[in-house]
Formats: C-alpha cells, sequence, structure tokens
C-alpha cells in the first residue's frame, strides 16, 4: 500500500469498517469458492510455508492451512491494526498461522517480528495477494519484489476485482464501479479527477500482465461474472 497521508488515510477508513468488511469478504456469494481456489493456486504441499500480503481480516489464512498443514507456516501481512486484531480472532485457534503488521510495499522479512513466526526470505514457498494490488501506487514494481522475495521454483498468485469482459457485462460493470466508489477511501469525496473504477483496471492489468511475463503460469482465470481475475505463476528455477 501506498505511504504517508494516503496510508492513513487507508488505514482509518478499513479499521473503521473492519468487521462490516470481513462480514463481506467472507459471506458474499462466490467469494469463499474463489478464497478456496486461490489458495489450491498456490500449489502448496504439507510443510509449505506461504505468506499472504494484504491479509485483511484473514478470510484465506484458513484455507491456506488447509494446504500446508499443522507442519507448515501460514504467515499473513497487513498494515492496519483493526483489521489485523481481527484476523488474529479469527485464526487464534491455529499455532502455525501468525499474522503480522506491516506494508505489502515493504515487508518486513528478517525483521522480528517475521523471525519469531520462523520466516525468512529464502524459506517462501508461495505468496499469495487477493483485492491488493489495486491499492498500490506501482502494483507492476510490487509483483516485481514479490517475485524476487519467493525466488526460483516458487509461486505468486494474484485475484483482483476489475470489469468483466463478458456479454452480460454493462449491469456488472455498474455494480462493480458502484462499488470501487464506495470502497475507495475516503469516502467523503463525491467526485475523482480520474474515475477509480478505470484507474483500478489499469493497475491490476499491470499486476498482472507483470506476473505473466515473470512465471509460467499454473493459474489464469475469471470467477464471479467475469469480475474476478485469477493469476497464477511459478518462477524459473533459474
Amino acid at each position: 500500500m501506498s505511504r504517508d497521508s494516503d496510508s492513513e488515510t487507508a488505514q482509518e477508513f478499513y479499521g473503521r469498517w473492519a468487521r462490516l468488511y470481513d462480514l463481506i469478504a467472507r459471506r458474499t456469494p462466490g467469494i469463499p469458492a474463489l478464497r478456496r481456489r486461490a489458495a489450491a493456486a498456490c500449489r502448496l504441499e504439507p510443510g509449505d510455508t506461504v505468506v499472504e500480503m494484504g491479509c485483511g481480516t484473514g478470510a484465506n489464512l484458513p484455507y491456506l492451512r488447509e494446504r500446508v498443514g499443522p507442519e507448515g507456516t501460514v504467515v499473513g501481512l497487513d498494515f492496519t491494526g483493526p483489521v489485523l486484531e481481527r484476523a488474529r480472532e479469527l485464526t487464534a485457534e491455529y499455532d502455525n498461522v501468525h499474522v503480522v503488521r506491516g506494508d505489502a510495499t515493504r515487508p518486513p522479512f528478517g525483521a522480528a517480528s517475521l523471525e519469531n513466526a520462523g520466516v525468512d526470505g529464502g524459506d517462501i514457498d508461495a505468496l499469495l495477494a487477493t483485492f491488493v494490488v489495486g491499492m498500490l501506487g506501482d502494483p507492476a514494481g510490487v509483483v516485481d519484489d514479490w517475485c524476487d522475495l519467493v525466488g526460483p521454483g516458487g509461486r505468486v498468485v494474484l485475484a483482483n476485482a476489475a470489469r468483466s469482459d463478458a456479454w452480460y457485462a454493462p449491469p456488472v460493470n455498474a455494480v462493480f464501479r458502484a462499488i470501487v466508489v464506495l470502497s475507495t477511501p475516503p469516502t467523503t469525496k463525491l467526485r475523482y479527477e480520474n474515475d477509480p473504477h478505470l484507474r483500478l483496471d489499469e493497475k491490476i492489468d499491470a499486476a498482472h500482465a507483470r506476473l505473466r511475463e515473470r512465471s509460467a503460469a499454473v493459474a489464469d482465470e475469471t470467477h464471479v461474472f467475469g469480475v474476478v481475475r485469477l493469476t497464477g505463476g511459478q518462477l524459473p528455477e533459474s
């Protein structure tokens, strides 16, 4: 996520709506199945380590834990305190799921917080980011950093909402645009210099294109009436 005043505004926004966001993240029709599919695209094995960037209230963490088993490690990273507290509450039963506060554009790998979770940059088998890259100032550059973090043979999976290209797209996209405007902090702005849903599309296109450039595809799909794009890639071994 971007820093300074924009970052502070976003933290306040998502912190204020943490419980409502959690309800939407877990109960929206089609989204639980998408989360399960995203976890599967990470191609995890028992004992693996997986990091989720922008884990939010932790809706993906149980699905990732299912994949790595009790002997694996799941780390969720987010920058919003109240959101992370909700994630901790909902994953408290798992001793191998760790929730860490940090910036997805500057993950604190090697810092004490992740060392305490038993993770360093060389140990990561897969990285997942769902509904995150649209909030980044340089999404393609951050995807590059994530690929470098995972390293040779690792997997990176992105899932993001953008306008649908399906034949039934017009009404779906109208709803999507309204959701984007209402969920873009600060919500008190009634007019924007650029339509936020168009800017979101650009960011998501850039991020997913960069992942395709950097990796061999293990998933390239659309879900939820064509609104959600899921791209997964495995980094070259050398």
